[in-house]
């Protein structure tokens, strides 16, 4: 009987929740490191038979052991909710709580039911709602309809930094079914459907590239039209990649430097300089303006789509890392503890 109830529970109907989101809408219990809040009501479509792709750091990949169902995804579980439930619980929502993301997966039932789930959100709920999309089973026409449905800004993970590395970690190197070129066509045909700045792309720091390769590829993005949205490497325990370590801290501290710097437009991966090993040695704008910049804290905070505020709504609490003085994203403003130790670490290239 639990075996027949849970085939029926499939999107649009049900979808399943980050465990973040389901403390901030008061679904689970708990509570969050140093008072943080998650912003951004983050969705994932479900299906039991999950997803078709096999990338190899994902906790969703068709070869990691377990049901899709109880598979975890940036280390936390994704219980799965009724929409109508899920709804009611929007419209009660904290005052912080300022978007709806639904996640898409590789599975070809995804369009109609992630534009069902939009319009309804759209329509019951205040919230403005993004998609992060899967390209490999997508072409222009769903754009479009997805932008007709209530969403107003999509997300591209294109997660690694060069196409031998997608191939690697998300093509053939897996038998996996995604293509580096179609997961730029969709950017492309994203832009002329959503328009700057509504497209965001997912980066991966920590799959073998040099601190170059990322910020030129930043770089290439920002002036596209396409902002940042920047990740760590982070093993998801029973995925191909379990053991693999994620990257120094300096690093990603130094790529998100360099994200933020091209950003807003005080620097171009042009005015940097690198090392023979590909680290950034040299940022661009002299070295008081940038310790004034480090000093702000708000280059190492989570990057995600913006609220109607204009702040950052999809703040991902701990996705990065495990709660602690040193995080790989900031879900909140790092205090002066944190900045003094983001200040020893930014520089040093052995740790």
């Amino acid at each position: 009987m639990l075996m027949a109830e849970s085939l029926k529970q499939q999107s649009p109907e049900y979808a399943k929740m980050s465990q973040a989101t389901a403390i901030s809408l008061g679904l689970a219990r708990g509570r969050m490191y140093r008072g943080a809040v998650n912003k951004c009501v983050n969705l994932l479509v479900h299906y039991p038979e999950g997803c078709s792709a096999n990338c190899a750091y994902c906790g969703l990949a068709r070869k990691r052991p377990g049901t899709y169902r109880d598979k975890s995804f940036i280390h936390v579980a994704w219980p799965v909710f009724p929409m109508d439930e899920i709804i009611t619980a929007i419209n009660k929502a904290p005052a912080y709580v300022k978007r709806t993301c639904i996640s898409m997966i590789t599975n070809g039932k995804c369009q109609k039911a992630t534009l069902m789930m939009t319009k309804r959100l759209r329509n019951e709920t205040a919230l403005p709602v993004s998609i992060l999309i899967s390209p490999t089973i997508l072409e222009g026409e769903d754009l479009l309809e997805m932008k007709e449905s209530g969403s107003d800004k999509i997300g591209v993970a294109i997660d690694l930094a060069t196409p031998e590395l997608f191939e690697e970690f998300r093509g053939k190197g897996v038998s996996g079914p995604h293509k580096w070129e179609k997961y730029w066509e969709i950017v492309e045909l994203g832009l002329k459907v959503f328009k700057q700045p509504n497209v965001g792309a997912h980066l991966m720091v920590g799959m073998g590239e040099t601190e170059e390769q990322m910020v030129s590829l930043i770089d290439r993005l920002w002036h596209m039209g396409v902002v940042t949205h920047l990740f760590s490497f982070f093993a998801e325990e029973g995925s191909k990649l379990a053991e693999m370590p994620r990257p120094p801290w300096s690093t990603y501290l130094r790529v998100q430097l360099a994200r933020y710097l091209i950003e807003e437009n005080l620097a171009g991966c042009g005015d940097m300089g690198f090392d023979e090993a590909g680290r950034i040695i040299e940022f661009g704008p002299g070295r008081d303006l940038l310790e004034s910049i480090i000093n702000l804290g708000t280059p190492f905070m989570t990057g995600g789509c913006l609220g109607p505020d204009g702040e950052v709504a999809c703040n991902r609490p701990f996705g990065n890392c495990l709660p602690d003085i040193k995080q790989w994203n900031y879900p909140y403003r790092p205090n002066e503890e944190e900045l003094a130790l983001i200040r020893q670490n930014i520089f040093r290239v052995d740790n």
